[in-house]
């Protein structure tokens, strides 16, 4: 019995320094320059946590797009973008999916962004590979480019493929975190996120640094859901890192992938003044009822309230700070504004929206009023 013991703590060993070797011998917290492909097989394998790839959509654009006025639109009309044909995509789409599937851990989980354009055909090839679709999500964008032709229905929505390693793998999903950041609902595979504008949308010299340059409450969501703290996120496509400043500010390390210098530079910028969560804020809910437009999380993940932030009610008597998944901590009890409220007033229920006030632009106001703020500027 004995023996047997110790052969257990000696494979144990074993794989805890076959862990750390692999940590080790990761680019953490850095961006590989130069292709994708070539850049992850330089990566040891099965090291990676999850991988969140936005690939070129190969929109196949012919010519300039202009509004009705006559303005020109800033489409993607880059040379990374530019496939000589449909089986040149697939070529390319095949030879990064595999090196994805290399470098992920067993338990590990992908997701892939894109338009009509080009995700069908690689999720297509990701059930060829073994991978095995999880969801897919919508994201429906609140303010979307309308449809300047006419031709054809407003393109309102991206579409995302979340994917385990296998039917059978394990993944990581961080169900009742979601549930916690939806106001104590399920949460449901159509998300409801504006597109990048106002500040959060990088320029230099007046014009998009990134012509599709992703909103970052989009990855707060998924990283939240499906990583945890310190885990390894791989942006293979990594662009202006959206990717890499989430994860900072998450506390997940971030490993990107990105050619073009000026990205680079911009990303480089962007991330160093990303800054990281503290340890409280990043503690989320393991348990967790409801708006009926806004959930409390999406304040947070869109940047109105920042995890951190403090709460009151009007006469100040109750104080409680906002954590990265929407729940409150007010000493030792958590839950949401909803159910935290309930609980300091020692009250059966209790509505966080008016119950919570916050100081902001100078003068307190109930949450609520950042609420209605962020649907007018949601507002189409």
């Amino acid at each position: 019995m004995a023996a047997t013991l110790d052969k257990v703590k000696a494979r144990a060993r074993g794989a805890s320094a076959t862990a750390s070797v692999s940590i080790a011998a990761l680019p953490l917290d850095r961006i590989l320059r130069g292709d994708c492909i070539e850049a992850m097989r330089g990566l040891p394998a099965a090291s990676i946590d999850m991988i969140f790839a936005d690939p070129p959509y190969n929109l196949q654009l012919g010519g300039d797009l202009r509004r009705p006025d006559g303005s020109h639109v800033d489409a993607v009309t880059d040379a990374w973008d530019q496939f000589d044909s449909f089986a040149a995509y697939d070529k390319f789409t095949r030879e990064w999916l595999t090196e994805a599937r290399r470098v992920l851990k067993p338990q590990g989980s992908l997701w892939v962004i894109g338009s009509y354009h080009n995700i069908f055909r690689v999720g297509a090839m990701m059930q060829d590979m073994g991978f095995w679709i999880l969801n897919d999500i919508v994201w429906r964008k609140a303010n979307p480019m309308p449809n300047f032709k006419g031709t054809r229905f407003t393109n309102a929505h991206e579409t995302m493929i979340w994917a385990s390693m296998g039917e059978k793998a394990k993944y990581t999903f961080n169900y009742r975190t979601m549930k916690t950041l939806n106001d104590e609902l399920q949460m449901r595979s159509d998300w409801v996120i504006p597109v990048c504008g106002g500040p959060e949308r990088i320029k230099r010299n007046g014009t998009k640094a990134h012509p599709t340059q992703k909103p970052e409450a989009l990855l707060y969501r998924v990283m939240l859901a499906t990583t945890h703290k310190g885990d390894v996120v791989l942006d293979p496509f990594f662009g202006t890192g959206t990717t890499g400043a989430v994860a900072r500010r998450l506390g997940r390390h971030w490993i990107g992938c990105e050619r073009e210098a000026a990205y680079i530079e911009v990303a480089e910028e962007r991330i160093a003044h990303a800054l990281p969560l503290d340890e409280s804020a990043l503690t989320t809910m393991q348990s967790a009822r409801s708006a009926p437009k806004v959930a409390f999380g999406q304040l947070v993940e869109t940047g109105w309230l920042t995890p951190g932030a403090t709460l009151f009610d009007r006469k100040r008597k109750h104080i409680a700070h906002v954590r990265a998944d929407g729940s409150l901590l007010s000493g030792a009890d958590t839950g949401s504004i909803h159910s935290l409220g309930a609980k300091l007033q020692g009250a059966p229920s209790c509505n966080g929206w008016t119950f919570w006030h916050v100081e902001h632009e100078g003068e307190v106001k109930p949450i609520d009023a950042l609420r209605q703020l962020y649907l007018l500027a949601t507002e189409d």
